[in-house]
């Protein structure tokens, strides 16, 4: 009596149809992941907005902030009035159909006066900022990276910025170069690049030397790569959320010196040049308008650039993620 022998899937001399193992039984597919249109998940920016959805202020704070963009954007096409336009028959009329905020000391319609300042507010503010991080991130990462000299010039010009206060810096600087809008714009990032400097060289002290960093000087990626490709995108939150609160502080800045007499030309209707004119008719009674208006716009502006960082901050702050 002969016996099949039972074959072997490791003798390499048996047919291949005697080493096939039947396949183990595998688990049908998820219905939802075998649908052909199923979204993948959430990336990090779909986290990002997320939690700062959940920021109430913050979310309001936007929707203002969107707002006055528009309003600023299309301010030519909305304001009934040309803002330079004057006429001394019309002079300080009380808030009306006609003239919703009323008329200044000059006769100008002092609404639209409101949204041409709105406009000089956010082009400075916006390109304060800009400019500040741009000119502080660069400095705050060779001092940070580089460290030694670098390190050592770069934050004693920065404590010699520091050492200056704001306003009389910003004086100081629109005095030597003349009144103007660009001439702000230069001196307040000048005296707004040394604390976005400090915190971007903070940030590159403590990543240069992590072991990512490490990695990539070990497989002869360059000091430029390495800093742009790989720490200032990790650096970068806290200098960046800095700068947009600077926006407010920019547009307060602005109005002090419009209110002093200088910056921008003495015609321009500028929200601090407007408060300067209302103030000389405080005493005035029902001319409390006059000041009353571009101080509100001058403190919600302000307001809500703030909460829109608090909500950048937590949204950012990976320790929530």
């Amino acid at each position: 009596m002969t016996t099949t022998p039972t074959p072997d899937p490791a003798d390499l001399s048996m047919p291949a149809q005697a080493v096939l193992v039947e396949p183990a039984d595998h688990p049908e597919p998820d219905a939802e992941e075998a649908k052909p249109g199923k979204k993948p998940s959430r990336g990090q920016l779909s986290d990002i907005w997320r939690r700062f959805r959940r920021n109430k202020l913050a979310m309001f704070g936007l929707v203002i902030v969107a707002i006055l963009v528009v309003l600023a954007i299309f301010q030519p096409l909305i304001v009934p009035y040309d803002p330079y336009d004057q006429n001394l028959i019309n002079t300080l009329q009380p808030p009306s159909a006609e003239h919703w905020f009323g008329t200044d000391v000059l006769g100008r319609d002092l609404f639209s006066g409101m949204l041409y300042g709105l406009k000089l507010a956010l082009i400075v503010g916006l390109c304060t900022m800009i400019g500040s991080m741009t000119l502080g991130v660069v400095l705050g990462s060779i001092a940070g990276y580089r460290g030694r000299f670098a390190d050592g010039f770069v934050m004693r010009v920065t404590d010699i910025f520091l050492a200056f206060p704001y306003l009389i810096g910003a004086i100081l600087v629109v005095r030597t170069f003349g009144s103007g809008l660009t001439q702000v714009i230069l001196a307040l990032v000048l005296l707004g690049w040394p604390t976005a400097a400090r915190l971007m060289r903070g940030q590159m002290l403590s990543l240069r030397e992590a072991e990512y960093v490490e990695a990539a000087r070990s497989i002869g990626a360059s000091d430029t790569r390495i800093v742009t490709r790989h720490i200032m995108p990790n650096a970068i939150q806290p200098v960046f959320i800095y700068s947009f609160t600077g926006i407010g502080v920019a547009v307060v800045a602005m109005a002090s010196l419009a209110y002093l007499g200088v910056g921008v030309p003495s015609d321009t209707p500028e929200w601090g040049r407007l408060i300067n004119q209302g103030i000389e008719q405080v005493q005035v009674s029902g001319k409390d308008y006059l000041w009353m208006f571009p101080s509100a716009a001058i403190c919600l502006t302000t307001l809500v650039f703030a909460f829109v960082s608090d909500g950048l901050r937590d949204a950012l702050d990976p320790k929530l993620r």
